[in-house]
C-alpha cells in the first residue's frame, strides 16, 4: 500500500527536436508518465512537486543545437524542458530540506521532479508573499534587474536612462529602481498598453511604442534630447543601434538580453559601434547567475521595496502545465503583460 501511494502520474513538457527559427507547439509535447514520491536511499536529492514554473526568453537560446557551447547547455531533445521553478518539497534525502519546504531553483517543466543537486535551490523565506513572486521580482528576473542596474550600470542621482523591453519580467524592475535612485526614466515596449502600463503603473517618466514609431533613433532623441547615461538592453538589434547613436559621453550599455535577435538564423550587426569610440561608452555583459551568492541581501532589500510600495509587479500567470508550449511561445510575439510564468499547483 505505502509503495502505491507513493506513485503518482506525472504531467511533463519535453523538447521534441531543436529549433530553427521561431518556435512552435509542435517543437514541444505535454507526456504522461508515473513519478515515484521517494528519494533514493542514500541520496541527498529532493523530491519536489512544481507549483509554478518560469517562462523566460533566454530558454529559446537553448532550444537551438549550438554548434559553438553556450553559457548554459543546449535543451536535449526528447527530455524534460529545465526552468526555474516555485515548489514544494515532498521528501527529502538533504539535511537542508524537509518535506513541505518551499523553494525555488531550478528545476524542470512537470508536475513533479527529483532534484538531485539541491545545493543550487533557495529556501523562501518570505511565504507571505505571493509564492510565484519567487519567480520574478524575488527570483531570477528580480536579481537580474538588481545586479545589471547597480553593480554594471553603475547608477547615479540624476542619470538618464532608458530601458527597452521595459514591461517585461525585468525592464519593468529596473525602470522602478532606477527611479528609486533618482534617475529620469525613459522605456520602450510592444503595445500601447503595455506603454501606458510603464507611465501610470510603474511610473517611468515616458515611454513609446518602438512598433509604431517611424524612427527610432527619433524616438529617442524625441524623450533625451541630452542623450542617455545608461541604456539597459533587453532586445539588442535596431534600438541598440539607435541606442548608440544618443548615448552621452561616459555612457553605459547593460547588456541583459537580446529577444530581437533568438530566432534569426542569422543575426543582426550592430553598425553604430564608432559611437562606443568617440563617446568613451561601456558595454558589459552579465550573467545572473554569478551573483546568485548575493541572493540573501537583494532578497531583503526587494521584500522592504514590495511591503513599502516603493516597487509594484505585474505577472501574467497561465493555469496548468499544458499551457507552458503556448505561452512560452507567445513571449516572442510580446502577447505576455509583464512576468510570463505557468501555475501547475496551488498547494
Amino acid at each position: 500500500m505505502a509503495a502505491a501511494a507513493a506513485e503518482v502520474s506525472n504531467r511533463s513538457v519535453i523538447l521534441k527536436r531543436h529549433v530553427t527559427g521561431f518556435p512552435t507547439k509542435d517543437d514541444m509535447e505535454l507526456v504522461t508518465a508515473t513519478a515515484h514520491l521517494a528519494v533514493p536511499p542514500g541520496s541527498a536529492a529532493v523530491m519536489v512537486k512544481n507549483l509554478y514554473l518560469s517562462c523566460d526568453p533566454y530558454m529559446r537560446s537553448r532550444m537551438t543545437n549550438h554548434k559553438e557551447p553556450s553559457y548554459v547547455p543546449d535543451y536535449v531533445p526528447g527530455e524534460i524542458i529545465p526552468t526555474f521553478g516555485v515548489s514544494k518539497v515532498v521528501e527529502s534525502g538533504h539535511p537542508d530540506y524537509k518535506a513541505d519546504d518551499l523553494v525555488w531553483g531550478m528545476t524542470a517543466c512537470e508536475e513533479y521532479t527529483l532534484i538531485t543537486t539541491p545545493d543550487s535551490l533557495f529556501k523562501i523565506n518570505h511565504p507571505e508573499l505571493p509564492l510565484s513572486y519567487y519567480l520574478g521580482v524575488l527570483g531570477m528576473p528580480g536579481l537580474t534587474a538588481y545586479a545589471g542596474f547597480f553593480d554594471v550600470s553603475k547608477p547615479k542621482k540624476g542619470d538618464y536612462v532608458f530601458i527597452s523591453a521595459a514591461s517585461g519580467a525585468v525592464g519593468q524592475l529596473v525602470g522602478q529602481l532606477a527611479k528609486i535612485t533618482g534617475c529620469y526614466v525613459v522605456g520602450s515596449a510592444g503595445s500601447d498598453e503595455k506603454v501606458n502600463l510603464l507611465k501610470t503603473k510603474f511610473g517611468f517618466d515616458d515611454a513609446f511604442n518602438y512598433k509604431t514609431e517611424q524612427d527610432l533613433n527619433a524616438a529617442l532623441k524625441r524623450c533625451f534630447p541630452e542623450g542617455i547615461d545608461i541604456y539597459f538592453d533587453n532586445v539588442g538589434g535596431a534600438i541598440l543601434d539607435a541606442a548608440l547613436l544618443n548615448m552621452r559621453l561616459h555612457g553605459r550599455v547593460a547588456m541583459c538580453g537580446l529577444i530581437s535577435q533568438y530566432n534569426l538564423v542569422l543575426h543582426e550587426g550592430v553598425r553604430n559601434l564608432a559611437c562606443v569610440v568617440t563617446k568613451r561608452v561601456r558595454i558589459e555583459g552579465f550573467i545572473v547567475t554569478e551573483y546568485f551568492g548575493t541572493y540573501r541581501k537583494f532578497e531583503e532589500e526587494m521584500v522592504s521595496h514590495l511591503k513599502e510600495g516603493n516597487i509594484t509587479y505585474v505577472e501574467d500567470v497561465a493555469e496548468g502545465i499544458e499551457k507552458v508550449p503556448a505561452v512560452l511561445i507567445g513571449i516572442f510575439y510580446g502577447r505576455n503583460i509583464g512576468k510570463q510564468l505557468v501555475a501547475v499547483a496551488r498547494d
